[in-house]
């Protein structure tokens, strides 16, 4: 990988916008077989002290990276703005052709925020979708929520999910949200819903009376919106969770059929990220449980007659850059599935106030099978 970088201390954006048709410029003449990517802009607001790690972060998304990155470092104190431009690429062979890909990282004061919108929308690449995350500094995207096209969140990251998935759907009514949070279930969801293919199965699916999931401690709103997923694909009349034992949260919701389901909801103290298990059963016997393992998903069933079996599926979440990666990926496309799952999750969470946890611990729906053929409420 090779980088043509431009930097400047005391500069403005047009400066910055004019460094980067420079550097395009040039290296073009030097090499037309290489172009700029032009998919996608995103921006990312956070603390200059964490701007290092998470720029490294970005720079590994391999295919899944943006065209263009504004990632806007916030320093207290500062008052001018300092940037640098960084353009990577890979010399294609002969014959071939290779991407540009840009990064361009603005050094800023907290007094700059009010002006954000004058700042990066001489740097945007025009007519691309833009995407905006705020791991930090939320209040940009108030700035920026009617120039993006997107905004990627993370309702993990707040204590209270009540309050995380409220905030995300009062934002999904302006423009198009990509949940983190939602992001991690994705294998969980893949996973049982494979799990429902046979059409022997459906019978099962229709009758389930008991859901039990199990998150990390910190991770409440995976768990939620898992649930929340299959409350709207499965038509359940939702109502508010209560708390129970060790922090659990407990429920029930009604089917079509006026059955009952049971909903529990469990942290566990656990390293990693995201929902860690869940189990499915029903009356007639059948049971499906799915928990994570070293190397992939353990896989346990149990059938109606009492025959177990279980087995290993060699697949494991994704990790965190692999939630970031799919982030950016998602901000291209939407997930019909997300919003009847945030307003589900959003009933059960309803009156549940989830105090801060002693302990912080640090592919997509549409690709889903066997639930795809539950009408979407």
């Amino acid at each position: 990988m090779s980088d043509d970088v431009w930097s400047e201390r005391d500069t403005n954006p047009d400066a910055i916008d004019a460094a980067l048709r420079d550097l395009l410029r040039k290296r073009h003449a030097a090499n037309r077989a290489l172009a700029p990517a032009r998919v996608l802009n995103l921006i990312v607001v956070i603390d200059r002290a964490q701007s290092g790690a998470l720029a490294d972060q970005l720079g590994h998304l391999g295919r899944h990276s943006s065209s263009r990155t504004i990632l806007c470092a916030v320093e207290d104190r500062r008052r001018t703005l300092d940037a640098t431009a960084v353009m990577s690429y890979e010399e294609p062979p002969t014959a071939g052709f290779g991407l540009i890909h840009e990064r361009v990282e603005i050094d800023m004061g907290p007094k700059h925020l009010r002006r954000l919108k004058t700042i990066v929308d001489p740097v945007l690449i025009p007519e691309l979708p833009t995407a905006l995350w705020c791991p930090q500094h939320e209040r940009a995207i108030d700035t920026l929520r009617g120039s993006v096209d997107a905004v990627v969140l993370d309702s993990d990251r707040t204590p209270e999910p009540a309050a995380a998935l409220a905030r995300a759907a009062e934002l999904a009514r302006s423009t198009y949200v990509v949940d983190m949070s939602w992001i991690r279930t994705t294998p969980w969801r893949e996973r049982l819903a494979a799990g429902f293919d046979p059409p022997a199965r459906l019978a099962a699916l229709q009758s389930l009376a008991r859901v039990s999931i199990r998150h990390r401690t910190g991770f409440s709103a995976s768990g939620m919106l898992l649930a929340g997923w299959l409350a709207s694909r499965l038509q359940w009349k939702t109502s508010p969770l209560a708390r129970g034992d060790r922090a659990g949260l407990r429920g029930t919701a009604r089917t079509n059929s006026s059955g009952r389901v049971e909903i529990a909801i469990d942290p566990v103290r656990q390293s990693g990220s995201g929902v860690v298990g869940l189990t499915v059963s029903n009356d007639g016997g059948f049971s499906l449980s799915l928990d994570e393992a070293a190397g992939g998903v353990r896989v346990r069933e149990r059938s109606p007659g009492g025959a177990e079996a279980w087995w290993k599926a060699l697949e494991s979440p994704p990790g965190e850059r692999g939630t970031l990666a799919e982030a950016v990926r998602q901000a291209m496309l939407r997930d019909p599935t997300y919003r009847p799952a945030l307003d589900a999750a959003r009933h059960l969470s309803e009156g549940v106030a989830v105090k801060p946890q002693a302990v912080k611990l640090a592919r997509p729906a549409s690709r889903a099978r066997g639930l795809s053929h539950v009408r979407q409420a």
